[in-house]
């Protein structure tokens, strides 16, 4: 009886060290908390559509970005993560075992470029000769701003670019007069639209460009792809939540984001309406190649990615829903 009970209990701890086990899934995803690419996923952990799905959660890391996403994935073993497409690919150049899933913002749109109240600037037209902030060097702020430029005929040579560091020092150089143009992304827009003059929205201005991509390791695709499929689909049940309930979705994203209510509001109220551009600011996860190719393309002018992007190789289309899948 006492060995009987011992391999009784043995067999208890297992079944509870498997179910920790299982239950400790995390996943990354790049600036979660702070930019406006992850608000689906704080929607989907709320509304437990990944558990619905299939993939028990138990939370949701942040990284800076690009190579420091990359970083956090493979050196936590984690089965997915959401990365922009321009790091990605570059860490697939440099030997990371990587592939690209889902197609998760198709645009730039968060994106705004801002005035204090008074200036003399009035629009993107006026430009020449400005001080225009970015955050860091090889940064999609960056590369938008060259994208823009050229999109209004000026060139990076035309105004001074300024590295500022983030989207908060920004604000604080436009109030020194150390700037004149902030270069900001919600929700730090709607949290200081009171205080600023709009002079260009990107969705305005720019054609679709992809922002970041949904990405697996070789090793999940391998071992856990209905892992990877049931992220992929709880997803995008939040991004449909968000587009037909953009205020209880902004509730939801306050609490995460640490936001007052009102400005996630106009935040997901702005990026869910209708989009100029004739694409949506968070897609279900269908590939919009060329506007992948355009942000390549603009990461290339920076000099934060060289080579090609050979999609073929990149991307496997075959984690997505069977509606979201590229006609051959």
């Amino acid at each position: 009886m006492p060995r009987l009970v011992s391999i009784m209990l043995f067999m208890s701890i297992a079944a509870l060290g498997s179910h920790a086990t299982q239950a400790a899934d995390q996943i990354v995803v790049t600036n979660y908390g702070v930019a406006a690419n992850g608000m689906p996923f704080a929607v989907a952990m709320e509304k437990r559509f990944f558990q619905e799905e299939g993939a028990d959660i138990s939370g949701i890391l942040s990284s800076d970005g690009g190579g420091s996403t990359v970083r956090v994935m493979l050196g936590g073993n984690l089965a997915y993560g959401e990365i922009a497409v321009a790091g990605t690919v570059a860490a697939i150049q440099q030997g990371a075992d990587l592939r690209i899933v889902s197609d998760n913002a198709l645009t730039v749109a968060e994106f705004a470029w801002a005035v204090k109240k008074g200036s003399p600037i009035k629009s993107l037209a006026d430009l020449k000769g400005k001080k225009i902030g970015y955050t860091n060097p090889k940064s999609t702020s960056q590369a938008i701003d060259v994208v823009m430029l050229e999109k209004i005929g000026l060139k990076p040579a035309d105004v001074e670019l300024v590295r500022v560091g983030g989207y908060g020092e920004q604000m604080v150089a436009l109030g020194l007069g150390s700037i004149d143009v902030a270069t900001l992304a919600d929700p730090v827009w709607s949290k200081n639209a009171a205080d600023l003059q709009p002079i260009g929205f990107a969705d305005d201005v720019l054609p679709p460009l992809c922002d970041v991509v949904g990405v697996t390791t070789g090793d999940a695709a391998r071992k856990r792809p209905d892992f990877v499929r049931a992220i992929i689909r709880g997803r995008r049940r939040a991004v449909a939540f968000m587009y037909a309930h953009p205020e209880e979705a902004a509730d939801i994203v306050a609490k995460v984001y640490n936001l007052e209510p009102a400005i996630a509001r106009a935040a997901i109220v702005r990026l869910t309406g209708t989009a100029k551009s004739g694409m949506p600011y968070w897609g279900p996860g269908n590939f919009d190649f060329p506007g992948m190719d355009r942000m390549i393309q603009a990461q290339t002018a920076i000099g934060a990615f060289s080579g090609t992007a050979d999609w073929s190789k990149l991307v496997d289309t075959d984690f997505l829903p069977d509606d979201l899948k590229p006609h051959k």
